[in-house]
Protein backbone atom coordinates (compact mmCIF):
# COMPACT_ATOMS: atom_id res chain seq x y z
CA UNK A 1 0.00 0.00 0.00
CA UNK A 2 1.47 3.85 -0.88
CA UNK A 3 1.35 5.83 1.48
CA UNK A 4 -1.35 8.26 -0.47
CA UNK A 5 -3.66 5.01 -0.47
CA UNK A 6 -2.52 4.44 3.45
CA UNK A 7 -3.72 8.51 4.20
CA UNK A 8 -7.00 7.91 1.74
CA UNK A 9 -7.74 4.97 4.23
CA UNK A 10 -7.21 6.30 7.75
CA UNK A 11 -8.96 9.41 6.25
CA UNK A 12 -12.01 7.15 4.99
CA UNK A 13 -12.18 5.59 8.47
CA UNK A 14 -11.21 8.59 10.66
CA UNK A 15 -15.06 9.77 9.09
CA UNK A 16 -16.85 6.51 9.70
CA UNK A 17 -15.55 6.75 12.91
CA UNK A 18 -17.38 10.47 13.01
CA UNK A 19 -20.99 9.71 11.62
CA UNK A 20 -20.94 6.53 14.47
CA UNK A 21 -19.98 8.94 16.97
CA UNK A 22 -23.03 11.56 15.72
CA UNK A 23 -25.65 8.54 15.40
CA UNK A 24 -24.88 7.37 18.66
CA UNK A 25 -25.03 10.98 20.16
CA UNK A 26 -28.60 10.68 22.09
CA UNK A 27 -31.22 13.04 20.47
CA UNK A 28 -32.88 15.93 21.96
CA UNK A 29 -35.80 14.95 24.99
CA UNK A 30 -39.28 15.23 23.01
CA UNK A 31 -42.54 16.07 24.35
CA UNK A 32 -45.80 15.73 22.83
CA UNK A 33 -48.90 17.08 23.65
CA UNK A 34 -52.29 18.35 21.87
CA UNK A 35 -51.49 21.25 20.09
CA UNK A 36 -53.39 24.33 19.51
CA UNK A 37 -54.12 27.01 22.61
CA UNK A 38 -53.47 24.14 25.33
CA UNK A 39 -49.56 23.24 23.57
CA UNK A 40 -48.95 27.24 23.08
CA UNK A 41 -49.67 27.86 26.84
CA UNK A 42 -47.38 24.93 27.39
CA UNK A 43 -44.65 26.33 25.64
CA UNK A 44 -44.58 29.60 27.89
CA UNK A 45 -45.62 27.86 31.41
CA UNK A 46 -43.46 24.52 31.05
CA UNK A 47 -41.21 24.04 27.98
CA UNK A 48 -39.20 27.04 27.80
CA UNK A 49 -38.87 27.55 31.62
CA UNK A 50 -37.65 24.25 31.53
CA UNK A 51 -35.13 24.44 29.40
CA UNK A 52 -33.76 27.57 30.67
CA UNK A 53 -33.40 26.44 33.89
CA UNK A 54 -32.62 22.97 33.68
CA UNK A 55 -29.79 22.98 30.67
CA UNK A 56 -31.76 20.43 28.78
CA UNK A 57 -33.06 20.80 25.35
CA UNK A 58 -36.04 19.58 24.22
CA UNK A 59 -38.45 19.53 21.02
CA UNK A 60 -42.42 19.53 21.10
CA UNK A 61 -44.66 17.65 18.83
CA UNK A 62 -48.24 17.50 18.70
CA UNK A 63 -50.69 14.65 18.13
CA UNK A 64 -54.77 13.68 17.63
CA UNK A 65 -54.71 11.01 19.79
CA UNK A 66 -55.12 6.92 19.18
CA UNK A 67 -53.83 4.25 20.92
CA UNK A 68 -52.48 2.50 17.51
CA UNK A 69 -50.25 5.50 17.10
CA UNK A 70 -48.35 4.56 20.25
CA UNK A 71 -48.30 1.00 19.68
CA UNK A 72 -46.89 1.93 16.16
CA UNK A 73 -44.37 4.39 18.02
CA UNK A 74 -43.08 1.28 20.22
CA UNK A 75 -43.46 -1.50 18.51
CA UNK A 76 -41.70 0.07 15.59
CA UNK A 77 -38.65 0.51 17.88
CA UNK A 78 -37.83 3.87 16.30
CA UNK A 79 -39.62 5.96 18.29
CA UNK A 80 -38.54 9.71 18.45
CA UNK A 81 -41.06 10.34 21.25
CA UNK A 82 -39.84 10.32 24.86
CA UNK A 83 -42.66 12.28 27.07
CA UNK A 84 -46.66 11.90 25.72
CA UNK A 85 -49.80 13.71 27.19
CA UNK A 86 -52.25 10.72 26.92
CA UNK A 87 -56.42 10.82 27.53
CA UNK A 88 -57.52 8.19 30.22
CA UNK A 89 -58.46 5.82 27.67
CA UNK A 90 -55.17 5.66 25.98
CA UNK A 91 -53.18 5.45 29.94
CA UNK A 92 -54.94 2.41 30.73
CA UNK A 93 -55.20 0.70 27.22
CA UNK A 94 -51.09 1.48 27.23
CA UNK A 95 -50.26 0.43 30.51
CA UNK A 96 -52.05 -2.94 29.65
CA UNK A 97 -50.05 -3.75 27.21
CA UNK A 98 -46.34 -2.68 27.82
CA UNK A 99 -46.64 1.03 25.64
CA UNK A 100 -45.22 3.23 28.68
CA UNK A 101 -42.69 2.66 31.49
CA UNK A 102 -43.63 2.09 35.09
CA UNK A 103 -43.71 5.60 36.88
CA UNK A 104 -41.03 6.17 39.66
CA UNK A 105 -42.80 8.62 41.66
CA UNK A 106 -40.03 8.71 43.82
CA UNK A 107 -38.45 10.69 40.78
CA UNK A 108 -41.07 13.40 40.84
CA UNK A 109 -41.80 14.00 44.55
CA UNK A 110 -43.65 11.01 45.17
CA UNK A 111 -47.41 9.78 44.96
CA UNK A 112 -48.50 12.03 47.53
CA UNK A 113 -47.69 15.33 45.90
CA UNK A 114 -50.99 14.86 43.49
CA UNK A 115 -54.43 14.29 44.02
CA UNK A 116 -55.00 10.48 44.09
CA UNK A 117 -56.66 10.25 40.95
CA UNK A 118 -53.49 11.89 39.18
CA UNK A 119 -51.60 8.80 40.14
CA UNK A 120 -51.22 6.01 38.07
CA UNK A 121 -48.98 2.81 37.47
CA UNK A 122 -48.00 4.01 34.03
CA UNK A 123 -48.70 7.99 34.53
CA UNK A 124 -49.17 11.02 36.71
CA UNK A 125 -51.62 13.50 35.86
CA UNK A 126 -51.18 16.52 33.67
CA UNK A 127 -54.81 18.27 33.63
CA UNK A 128 -58.26 18.16 35.09
CA UNK A 129 -61.22 19.05 33.21
CA UNK A 130 -65.14 18.83 33.46
CA UNK A 131 -68.30 17.87 31.76
CA UNK A 132 -70.48 20.61 33.25
CA UNK A 133 -74.09 21.96 33.24
CA UNK A 134 -73.80 25.07 30.92
CA UNK A 135 -75.95 27.78 30.17
CA UNK A 136 -76.63 31.52 29.01
CA UNK A 137 -76.75 34.19 32.36
CA UNK A 138 -78.15 36.41 29.50
CA UNK A 139 -81.47 34.15 28.90
CA UNK A 140 -81.87 32.48 31.84
CA UNK A 141 -82.25 34.67 34.93
CA UNK A 142 -83.15 31.95 36.96
CA UNK A 143 -79.78 29.93 37.34
CA UNK A 144 -80.33 25.99 37.08
CA UNK A 145 -78.38 24.25 40.48
CA UNK A 146 -77.81 20.79 38.34
CA UNK A 147 -79.12 18.29 36.20
CA UNK A 148 -82.46 17.91 37.46
CA UNK A 149 -83.14 21.03 36.52
CA UNK A 150 -81.73 20.05 33.04
CA UNK A 151 -84.59 17.74 32.61
CA UNK A 152 -87.12 20.06 33.91
CA UNK A 153 -88.85 21.30 30.80
CA UNK A 154 -91.95 22.94 32.80
CA UNK A 155 -89.65 25.10 34.22
CA UNK A 156 -86.90 26.03 31.52
CA UNK A 157 -88.94 25.62 28.15
CA UNK A 158 -86.82 24.93 25.20
CA UNK A 159 -84.10 22.87 23.69
CA UNK A 160 -80.89 21.58 25.62
CA UNK A 161 -78.14 20.01 23.75
CA UNK A 162 -76.09 16.66 25.20
CA UNK A 163 -72.98 14.57 23.61
CA UNK A 164 -74.22 12.36 21.03
CA UNK A 165 -72.87 9.18 22.63
CA UNK A 166 -73.88 7.39 26.17
CA UNK A 167 -70.72 8.12 27.80
CA UNK A 168 -71.11 11.12 30.16
CA UNK A 169 -75.10 11.53 28.70
CA UNK A 170 -76.08 8.38 30.90
CA UNK A 171 -73.93 9.45 33.69
CA UNK A 172 -76.36 12.95 33.75
CA UNK A 173 -79.34 10.90 33.23
CA UNK A 174 -78.88 9.02 36.42
CA UNK A 175 -77.93 12.09 37.94
CA UNK A 176 -80.95 13.84 36.64
CA UNK A 177 -82.89 10.85 38.34
CA UNK A 178 -81.60 11.67 42.44
CA UNK A 179 -78.49 9.24 41.64
CA UNK A 180 -76.10 10.69 43.54
CA UNK A 181 -72.62 10.86 41.29
CA UNK A 182 -70.41 8.90 43.54
CA UNK A 183 -73.35 5.86 42.71
CA UNK A 184 -73.37 6.45 39.27
CA UNK A 185 -71.20 3.45 38.31
CA UNK A 186 -72.55 1.15 40.51
CA UNK A 187 -76.21 1.88 39.46
CA UNK A 188 -75.17 1.66 35.50
CA UNK A 189 -73.22 -1.63 36.48
CA UNK A 190 -76.63 -2.93 35.94
CA UNK A 191 -79.54 -3.37 33.12
CA UNK A 192 -82.17 -1.75 35.44
CA UNK A 193 -79.27 1.21 35.77
CA UNK A 194 -79.34 1.91 32.08
CA UNK A 195 -82.60 1.24 31.26
CA UNK A 196 -83.35 3.75 34.07
CA UNK A 197 -80.98 6.14 32.48
CA UNK A 198 -83.06 6.00 29.30
CA UNK A 199 -86.06 6.48 30.62
CA UNK A 200 -84.83 9.42 31.70
CA UNK A 201 -83.59 10.52 28.63
CA UNK A 202 -87.20 9.66 26.90
CA UNK A 203 -88.84 11.93 29.35
CA UNK A 204 -87.16 15.10 27.00
CA UNK A 205 -85.99 13.03 24.23
CA UNK A 206 -88.71 15.42 21.94
CA UNK A 207 -86.57 18.49 23.13
CA UNK A 208 -82.85 17.21 22.89
CA UNK A 209 -80.35 17.97 20.62
CA UNK A 210 -77.03 16.48 20.41
CA UNK A 211 -73.67 17.11 19.60
CA UNK A 212 -70.28 15.68 18.48
CA UNK A 213 -67.61 18.29 18.53
CA UNK A 214 -66.66 20.83 21.86
CA UNK A 215 -66.67 24.02 19.82
CA UNK A 216 -70.47 23.20 18.98
CA UNK A 217 -72.05 23.73 22.31
CA UNK A 218 -71.06 27.42 23.34
CA UNK A 219 -71.96 27.48 19.43
CA UNK A 220 -75.41 26.29 20.45
CA UNK A 221 -76.04 28.55 23.26
CA UNK A 222 -74.95 31.63 21.52
CA UNK A 223 -77.37 30.98 18.45
CA UNK A 224 -80.44 30.31 21.01
CA UNK A 225 -80.99 27.21 19.63
CA UNK A 226 -80.66 25.43 23.13
CA UNK A 227 -80.90 27.13 26.96
CA UNK A 228 -78.96 24.61 28.37
CA UNK A 229 -76.32 22.03 27.04
CA UNK A 230 -73.51 19.11 28.32
CA UNK A 231 -70.46 21.61 27.60
CA UNK A 232 -66.75 20.79 28.71
CA UNK A 233 -65.68 24.17 30.75
CA UNK A 234 -62.71 25.15 29.33
CA UNK A 235 -65.35 25.90 26.01
CA UNK A 236 -67.19 27.76 28.77
CA UNK A 237 -64.34 30.30 30.32
CA UNK A 238 -62.91 30.31 26.49
CA UNK A 239 -66.82 31.69 24.94
CA UNK A 240 -66.49 34.20 28.12
CA UNK A 241 -63.32 35.66 27.91
CA UNK A 242 -62.49 35.75 24.10
CA UNK A 243 -66.32 36.11 22.59
CA UNK A 244 -67.74 38.26 25.52
CA UNK A 245 -70.11 35.63 26.64
CA UNK A 246 -72.20 36.07 29.88
CA UNK A 247 -71.98 31.44 30.26
CA UNK A 248 -72.77 30.25 33.38
CA UNK A 249 -71.21 26.72 35.00
CA UNK A 250 -73.39 24.43 37.30
CA UNK A 251 -70.36 22.41 38.74
CA UNK A 252 -72.44 20.48 40.97
CA UNK A 253 -72.72 16.55 39.53
CA UNK A 254 -69.97 17.60 37.09
CA UNK A 255 -67.95 14.57 35.33
CA UNK A 256 -64.09 15.29 35.40
CA UNK A 257 -61.35 13.80 33.54
CA UNK A 258 -57.35 13.96 33.22
CA UNK A 259 -55.53 13.69 30.91
CA UNK A 260 -51.73 11.97 31.96
CA UNK A 261 -47.75 12.14 31.35
CA UNK A 262 -46.39 8.75 30.12
CA UNK A 263 -43.12 7.83 29.33
CA UNK A 264 -42.71 5.80 26.14
CA UNK A 265 -41.40 2.02 26.57
CA UNK A 266 -37.79 2.02 25.44
CA UNK A 267 -37.19 6.05 25.49
CA UNK A 268 -33.65 6.60 25.29
CA UNK A 269 -34.10 9.70 27.78
CA UNK A 270 -35.86 8.49 30.68
CA UNK A 271 -33.58 10.47 32.58
CA UNK A 272 -34.59 13.62 31.20
CA UNK A 273 -37.86 12.85 30.77
CA UNK A 274 -38.24 12.06 34.61
CA UNK A 275 -36.32 15.52 35.03
CA UNK A 276 -39.19 17.37 33.06
CA UNK A 277 -41.88 16.02 34.74
CA UNK A 278 -40.58 16.61 38.32
CA UNK A 279 -40.59 20.35 36.54
CA UNK A 280 -44.07 20.70 35.53
CA UNK A 281 -45.52 18.62 38.60
CA UNK A 282 -44.13 20.93 41.11
CA UNK A 283 -46.67 23.47 42.33
CA UNK A 284 -45.50 26.43 42.16
CA UNK A 285 -45.01 25.50 37.94
CA UNK A 286 -48.49 24.26 37.37
CA UNK A 287 -50.19 26.71 39.29
CA UNK A 288 -49.24 29.08 36.05
CA UNK A 289 -51.50 27.02 33.53
CA UNK A 290 -54.56 27.90 34.63
CA UNK A 291 -53.99 32.02 33.69
CA UNK A 292 -53.81 30.57 30.45
CA UNK A 293 -56.10 28.23 30.07
CA UNK A 294 -58.90 27.08 32.60
CA UNK A 295 -57.71 23.48 33.30
CA UNK A 296 -57.61 22.23 36.98
CA UNK A 297 -53.62 20.81 37.66
CA UNK A 298 -53.21 17.79 40.17
CA UNK A 299 -50.09 19.06 41.95
CA UNK A 300 -51.22 19.15 45.23
CA UNK A 301 -50.61 22.97 46.68
CA UNK A 302 -51.05 24.47 43.09
CA UNK A 303 -54.40 25.49 44.42
CA UNK A 304 -52.84 28.14 47.18
CA UNK A 305 -51.02 29.60 44.59
CA UNK A 306 -53.40 30.38 41.64
CA UNK A 307 -55.48 33.69 42.24
CA UNK A 308 -58.55 33.35 43.55
CA UNK A 309 -60.87 34.79 41.12
CA UNK A 310 -59.14 32.25 38.92
CA UNK A 311 -59.51 29.57 40.90
CA UNK A 312 -63.33 29.86 41.01
CA UNK A 313 -63.34 28.84 37.41
CA UNK A 314 -61.50 25.71 37.63
CA UNK A 315 -62.38 22.21 37.68
CA UNK A 316 -60.05 21.58 40.46
CA UNK A 317 -61.51 24.06 43.22
CA UNK A 318 -62.68 22.42 46.10
CA UNK A 319 -65.83 23.49 46.06
CA UNK A 320 -66.27 22.30 42.27
CA UNK A 321 -64.90 18.94 43.13
CA UNK A 322 -67.19 18.47 46.09
CA UNK A 323 -69.92 16.29 44.22
CA UNK A 324 -68.41 15.93 41.41
CA UNK A 325 -67.39 12.06 39.47
CA UNK A 326 -64.49 11.13 38.01
CA UNK A 327 -65.78 9.56 34.62
CA UNK A 328 -64.51 5.54 34.81
CA UNK A 329 -62.50 4.75 32.39
CA UNK A 330 -62.96 0.94 33.86
CA UNK A 331 -66.52 0.73 33.43
CA UNK A 332 -66.79 2.75 29.60
CA UNK A 333 -63.54 0.76 28.28
CA UNK A 334 -65.80 -2.68 28.93
CA UNK A 335 -69.39 -1.02 28.13
CA UNK A 336 -68.81 1.96 24.82
CA UNK A 337 -69.30 -1.35 22.32
CA UNK A 338 -72.70 -2.25 24.14
CA UNK A 339 -73.94 0.73 24.93
CA UNK A 340 -73.15 2.82 21.99
CA UNK A 341 -74.99 0.36 19.76
CA UNK A 342 -78.26 0.88 22.10
CA UNK A 343 -78.14 4.55 22.71
CA UNK A 344 -77.87 4.72 18.55
CA UNK A 345 -80.56 2.81 17.85
CA UNK A 346 -82.61 4.67 21.09
CA UNK A 347 -81.64 8.40 18.92
CA UNK A 348 -82.93 7.26 15.90
CA UNK A 349 -86.29 6.17 16.82
CA UNK A 350 -88.49 9.50 16.59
Amino acid sequence: MTILSRLLAGSALALCAVAAASSAQARDLTVVSWGGAYQDAQKEVYFEPFMKESGIKMLDESWDGGIGVLRAKVEGGASTWDVVQVESDELALGCEEGLFEVMDFAKIGGKDAYMKEAVNECGVGAIVYDFVLGYDKDKLSDAPTGWADFFDTKKYPGKRALRAGPKTTLEIALIADGVKPSDVYKVLATEEGVDRAFKKLDSIKSDLVFWKAGAQPPQLLASGEVVMTSVYNGRIDAANHNDGRHFGIVWDGSLFTIDSWVILAGSENTADAYKFLDYVGKPEVEARLPAKIAYGVPAKGANALIDPARLKDLPTADENLANAQEISTPFWLENIDRLTERFNKWAAVN
